[in-house]
């Protein structure tokens, strides 16, 4: 019995359990399955990594740094994108990205902290 290439159709040699002929094949049959259904997880994750990289670009002393509002958004800072709500036993508010989080203060001011 001869296997063909589920991508190209060119005849498969090797292994019997070998499913496309090549790795093109292979990234190429799976870049087109994924292409529609992970482009909004794609999408969401780079706005993720691009938040925690600005957090993660101010120097923080003991754990904090203290910034404003248009700091974060002259960075690209996107408010809208967060992994996680912290609530403290007071009340407060926390929103973080992965271990990095911030809180909003008085005046459009923001306290970041990394999470231990």
């Amino acid at each position: 019995m001869e296997k063909k290439c589920p991508e190209c159709g060119e005849k498969i040699i090797g292994r019997i359990d070998k499913k496309f002929c090549s790795d093109y094949c292979r990234n190429s049959s799976n870049n087109r399955l994924n292409k529609d259904s992970k482009n909004l997880i794609r999408n969401i994750n780079n706005r993720l990594r691009k938040n925690y990289r600005i957090l993660e670009s101010f120097k923080l002393q003991d754990g904090k740094a203290k910034t404003n509002k248009t700091k974060l958004v002259d960075k690209g800072f996107d408010f809208e994108y967060f992994t996680h709500l912290y609530t403290t036993q007071k009340g407060t508010v926390y929103f973080f990205v992965y271990d990095l989080g911030y809180l909003p203060l008085d005046n459009d001011f923001y306290m970041i902290v990394k999470r231990e």
